[in-house]
């Protein structure tokens, strides 16, 4: 049994650089999925901005009894992102170093947008595989979420926890992760270097007071999103639709950018240097 909770939270590697599309047509030597250990049992996995310009971030995390699969992409074939084919050699890796007779997966999702969920049916067949479907009653009753959105959930992976706070606003079923192991703040759509698409304001707010309260009482190593738009330039963005971004910032931003984003929501700023709000979409 691999111990997640002693020293937690441990540190990790970000030194990487993602690919960030190819700047003219034709076929791209890079993977179609780039992967990214930031430690042992905790993968980051990118889509190749050259198969679909959301080029989400997807997330692989281990534990003693199941691991979980944090978003599924934005393409649906798996000719195009073979997603399935990806995990299963991961999951295999990690398993030859770390036996187990049997050993499930969680496909669960950060929100219900169609750029997150696309490869879900991939995983449909798989044994041992359970796949939380992305509304809003396949969330709450999954996590088992009481009084949404006011109470928080946990999930066991065995041994490894993570603390799951609602967190509606960009969309009704979205939820932040929270890693205890490793501090990493999973937070989907609702804060990366990008434009941040508020849908209810009066809900974001309050989701962005649920994740002040917690960064407050609990160690976040690194808020990590899904999506980089941002260019190295403060409050310039790549148009919606690029699919080369050679000038991308680090996915990883800090708590202190979700003061920031209070902060703008508050005077319904909307370029705020490492991110732009985008309001009423």
């Amino acid at each position: 049994m691999i111990d997640f909770r002693t020293d937690a939270p441990v540190s990790g590697s970000l030194d990487v650089q993602w690919h960030a599309g190819r700047p003219s047509p034709g076929h791209d030597p890079a993977p179609r999925i780039q992967v990214h250990a930031y430690s042992e049992h905790t993968l980051i996995l990118r889509q190749n901005k050259s198969v679909h310009f959301e080029a989400p971030f997807l997330f692989l995390l281990f534990g003693n009894e199941r691991a979980l699969l944090l978003d599924t992409g934005a393409t649906p074939d798996p000719a195009d992102l073979p997603l399935r084919s990806t995990v299963d050699a991961l999951i295999e890796q990690w398993l030859a170093r770390h036996p187990r007779d049997e050993y499930g997966l969680v496909v669960a999702h950060t929100h219900g947008h169609g750029d997150h969920i696309a490869g879900d049916a991939q995983f449909a067949d798989r044994p041992l595989t359970e796949v939380v479907g992305p509304s809003l009653d396949a969330v709450t009753a999954f996590f088992g979420f009481e009084q949404w959105p006011l109470r928080p959930a946990e999930l066991d992976l065995g041994g490894r926890v993570l603390d799951l706070l609602p967190g509606p606003g960009h969309q009704g079923a979205a939820v932040v992760f929270h890693d205890r192991h490793t501090g990493l703040l999973l937070t989907g759509d609702s804060l990366y270097p990008g434009r941040l698409y508020v849908e209810d304001l009066a809900a974001f707010t309050a989701t962005v007071d649920r994740l002040l309260t917690f960064c407050a009482a609990n160690p976040v190593t690194h808020v990590l999103g899904c999506h980089i738009e941002m260019t190295r330039t403060p409050d310039v963005d790549y148009p919606r639709g690029t699919t080369h971004q050679p000038d991308e910032p680090p996915l990883q931003l800090t708590a202190g950018h979700l003061r920031r984003l209070r902060d703008a929501l508050e005077r319904h700023q909307g370029p705020c240097g490492d991110f732009i709000v985008v309001y009423g979409e």
